[in-house]
C-alpha cells in the first residue's frame, strides 16, 4: 500500500498493514515503526517491541523483515542481532546502499549472511531495485527453506543463568533472550505472572541495567568482529561528506536560523504566488457555471438546491485545492531532503525553554498539515511531561483545514497589495497567522508546563538523515493524495453540511414563513418600491426566520462583542465537524435567495454582505477577529478524539477545547476592540 514516508526519523508511529504475493503466496506485510534497540524508550518503539516479543495478541509474526541502513552498518547490526537472538526467522534487508558506495563502505552481503546465519538482501527502495529479490527470499522462506541460525549472536543466558533458568520453567518453550525481556519487562503480564517474575529478580539478584548495559557491550563486541570480516571502511577523516559540509551552514547557530526564517517565509509567500491563478480560474468558471445554471433552469425547489446547495457547496470545495497541493508539496520537499530533522535541531533550545524539546517540533510542523497524525507523531518524544505539552499545543498550528477560511477572508479584507513590488501583503498576513499560532502554542506550554506535575529527566537524542535529493515523483503522488483526502473525506462533510444548511436555510416554522410571504406579497401589489428590492428584502427576511437563522439569532448575543452576526455564528457551529466547512457554510447561506447574483463568486457576496442597520459586515476589524478566532479555536471533533486516544482520558481532550475556545474569543475580542 501507499504509505508517507520522509527523510527523518520519527515518520511512522503506529502498525501498518498490507498485502502482497510471493509467488503463489499471499503475504500479510506488517509495517512497524522504527526502533533502534529491543529496548524501547518512546510509544512508538512499545508498538514495535510488543510485537515481536510476542506481547501483541493480534499479530504474530512468522518472518520479521529487519530494514538496515547499510551507511550506518554498525549501529542498525544492534537490532538485527537481538532479533536473531529471539529465534524468529529473521531476513535482513540493507537500504541506503547508492549512500554506503558514495562513503567509501564495501559490504561483502555473502560474508554477512554467514557471520550473521541468516539471509541479506540490499533493495533500493527509491527505484524498486532488489524487492523481486527481496519477494523470492520471503517465498523461499514460506516453504521452509529458510533455515534460522542454530548459532546464538551472544550467549545471552551468561548474562543471568540462575534467573533466565527460572524464567524458563515459569514459561516453557520461550527462548533464552526472550527470558531476559520478560525479568526486565512484564508490565503487560498477568498480575501472578508479574509477581513471579519479580520474586525470581529479587531471588537471583537479577539487575535490569546492569544485564542490559552488559549485553549492549558483548553484542558490539561481536559487531565490531563481523564488521572486520564483511566491511570495509575508508578512513573517517579522509574526506567531509556533502551533508556535514551544508549542515555546517544550515546548521550555523546564527546563519541556520536565519535560513530557517526565510525558508519559512518563502514557503507561505508561494502557497499566494503559485495558487492565485487557478484559484482565480476555479472562482470565475463555478460563477459563471451558477449564472448559466440560473437562467437554463426553472425557477423551483430543485434548481434553488441544485444552484445554492450542491454547486455553491462543490465551488467551496475546488477552490481551495490548489493552495492546499502546493503546501503540501512544498513540506514533502522539505522532509525528502532531510531539512525537516535539522529543523528541530535548530529549535531544540528555544523548544526547551518553554518545556518541549526539539521532538515537539516535528509533531507542530506536522501540524501545519493536519493535527490528528500530528498529534499521533508525538509518540516519538520520550519525555511524558514533554509529550503531553505537544499535544496540547499542537492543535494551535494552522493546519491545512484553516486555509480555506484564511484565504477567503485575507482576500476580502486584506488589500491585494505588494510590498517593494514583490511581497504579497496578503501572503506576509496568512504568513503572520502561521507565526501568531506558533508563538501562542509557546506561551501556553510555558504556562502549563508549571501546572503538569510529572518529574522525568528529558534528553534530547535525533538522527540527523543525510541530504537527499528529492524525489519529485513522490511530491507529485503526495500532493494528488492530499488534494484526494481534501476533496473526498473533507468535502463529503462539506457537501452533506452544505445540503442540510441548504435546508435549514430554505424553510422555517410555517406559521412565520406564510406572515412573511403574505407581507411581502402585499408590499409588492402596493409597489411601494422597487421590485427587484422587495424580492431581495423577502429572501432576506425568509433567510433570517429559517431554522439556520434561528440557530444563529440563539448564538449571536456570545459572539456579537467579536464582530459576528449571526451567519457567521452558524458558520462557527457547522465548523466545528471540520474547519473547512465554514467556507461551504458562507456559500449556502450567501447564495440562498440570491437568485439575480449566482454569477457572482462567493468574495465578492460576501464582500456586499450588510447588517440591518445597512453597515458593512466583514470590516477589516470583523475579518482579523474571524481570522484570529479560527487560528486559535478548538473547532475539530476529530483532533478531540485522537488527543482522547493518545492520553487515554477525556481529561486533556476537555481542558483542551475549554482553553482554546476561551482563548479565540478573548483574543479575538481584543483584535475587534482595537480595529474597530
Amino acid at each position: 500500500m501507499n504509505q508517507q514516508v520522509g527523510n527523518f526519523p520519527g515518520v511512522t508511529v503506529d502498525k501498518t498493514t498490507g498485502r502482497f504475493s510471493a509467488g503463489d503466496q499471499a503475504i500479510e506485510l506488517i509495517d512497524l515503526p522504527g526502533t533502534y534497540s529491543l529496548y524501547p524508550k518512546r510509544l512508538d518503539e512499545w508498538v514495535s517491541y510488543k510485537v515481536v516479543i510476542g506481547e501483541d495478541k493480534g499479530f504474530r509474526p512468522d518472518l520479521v523483515i529487519a530494514v538496515a541502513d547499510a551507511s550506518n552498518l554498525k549501529r542498525n547490526l544492534l537490532l538485527c542481532s537481538q532479533l536473531i537472538d529471539l529465534k524468529v526467522p529473521v531476513v535482513i534487508v540493507l537500504t541506503m546502499m547508492d549512500l554506503a558506495r558514495k562513503k567509501g563502505i564495501q559490504i561483502d552481503i555473502p560474508a554477512l549472511e554467514r557471520e550473521l546465519g541468516v539471509p541479506v538482501v540490499a533493495v533500493n527502495p527509491r527505484k524498486g531495485k532488489g524487492v523481486a529479490e527481496l519477494k523470492k527470499t520471503i517465498q523461499s522462506w514460506s516453504v521452509r527453506s529458510i533455515k534460522q541460525s542454530a548459532r546464538p549472536f551472544i550467549d545471552s543466558k551468561a548474562l543471568a543463568p540462575a534467573a533466565v533458568e527460572a524464567t524458563q520453567a515459569l514459561f516453557p518453550g520461550i527462548g533464552e533472550y526472550t527470558s531476559i525481556h520478560y525479568l526486565i519487562h512484564h508490565e503487560s503480564l498477568s498480575l501472578p505472572q508479574q509477581d513471579a517474575l519479580e520474586s525470581i529478580e529479587e531471588k537471583n539478584s537479577f539487575n535490569p541495567t546492569k544485564t542490559q548495559a552488559a549485553e549492549i557491550l558483548q553484542r558490539y563486541a561481536r559487531i565490531r568482529e563481523i564488521m572486520q570480516v564483511a566491511v570495509s571502511e575508508p578512513d573517517p577523516l579522509k574526506k567531509k561528506m556533502v551533508t556535514e559540509r551544508l549542515d555546517g551552514i544550515l546548521l550555523h547557530r546564527r546563519w541556520g536560523n536565519l535560513i530557517l526564517l526565510s525558508v519559512l517565509f518563502l514557503l507561505f509567500q508561494a502557497v499566494f504566488w503559485l495558487a492565485k491563478y487557478p484559484m482565480d480560474w476555479i472562482e470565475s468558471g463555478f460563477g459563471l457555471f451558477s449564472g448559466w445554471l440560473g437562467e437554463a433552469l426553472p425557477t423551483n425547489a430543485w434548481s434553488d438546491l441544485l444552484i445554492n446547495g450542491v454547486v455553491a457547496g462543490l465551488g467551496g470545495i475546488l477552490v481551495f485545492v490548489p493552495q492546499i497541493m502546493i503546501l503540501f508539496g512544498i513540506i514533502t520537499l522539505l522532509e525528502d531532503t532531510g531539512y525537516m530533522a535539522r529543523i528541530s535541531f535548530l529549535t531544540d533550545r528555544l523548544m526547551r525553554g518553554v518545556g518541549l524539546n526539539g521532538k515537539s517540533v516535528m509533531p507542530m510542523i506536522s501540524g501545519f498539515a493536519c493535527a490528528v497524525p500530528a498529534i499521533m507523531s508525538a509518540r516519538n518524544i520520550e519525555n511524558r511531561k514533554e509529550r503531553l505539552l505537544t499535544i496540547l499545543v499542537t492543535p494551535l498550528m494552522s493546519c491545512s483545514a484553516r486555509l480555506p477560511v484564511y484565504s477567503i477572508l485575507t482576500g476580502l479584507v486584506i488589500p491585494e497589495k505588494y510590498l517593494f513590488g514583490l511581497l504579497s501583503l496578503q501572503g506576509l498576513v496568512m504568513m503572520g497567522l502561521y507565526v501568531f499560532g506558533v508563538v501562542i502554542a509557546l506561551l501556553v506550554s510555558n504556562i502549563a508546563k508549571w501546572f503538569i506535575r510529572i518529574q522525568e529527566k528529558s534528553f534530547f537524542i535525533l538522527e540527523l538523515p543525510d541530504y537527499r535529493a528529492p524525489r519529485w515523483g513522490n511530491m507529485v503522488t503526495v500532493m494528488f493524495n492530499k488534494a484526494k483526502i481534501f476533496l473526498f473525506d473533507a468535502g463529503k462533510v462539506i457537501m452533506i453540511i452544505s445540503l442540510v444548511l441548504w435546508g435549514l436555510s430554505s424553510f422555517g416554522p410555517a406559521d412565520k414563513m406564510k406572515i412573511i410571504d403574505d407581507r411581502y406579497e402585499a408590499a409588492k401589489v402596493a409597489s411601494v418600491l422597487p421590485a427587484e428590492q422587495i424580492e431581495r428584502d423577502h429572501q432576506s427576511a425568509r433567510l433570517e426566520n429559517s431554522y439556520a437563522g434561528m440557530l444563529g439569532h440563539a448564538i449571536e448575543p456570545v459572539i456579537a462583542p467579536l464582530g459576528f452576526d449571526w451567519k457567521i455564528g452558524i458558520a462557527l457551529i457547522t465548523s466545528f465537524a471540520a474547519r473547512e466547512v465554514f467556507v461551504g457554510t458562507m456559500a449556502t447561506l450567501y447564495s440562498v435567495g440570491e437568485e439575480d447574483a449566482s454569477s457572482r463568486v462567493l468574495k465578492d457576496k460576501m464582500r456586499g454582505a450588510t447588517r440591518p442597520d445597512g453597515s458593512i459586515v466583514f470590516t477589516l476589524a470583523t475579518g482579523v477577529s474571524l481570522l484570529i478566532f479560527y487560528a486559535l479555536a478548538m473547532q475539530c471533533m476529530s483532533t478531540l478524539a485522537v488527543v482522547k486516544r493518545e492520553t487515554r482520558s477525556w481529561k486533556w481532550p476537555t481542558i483542551q477545547l475549554i482553553y482554546m475556545t476561551g482563548l479565540a474569543w478573548i483574543m479575538s475580542w481584543c483584535a475587534y476592540l482595537l480595529l474597530r
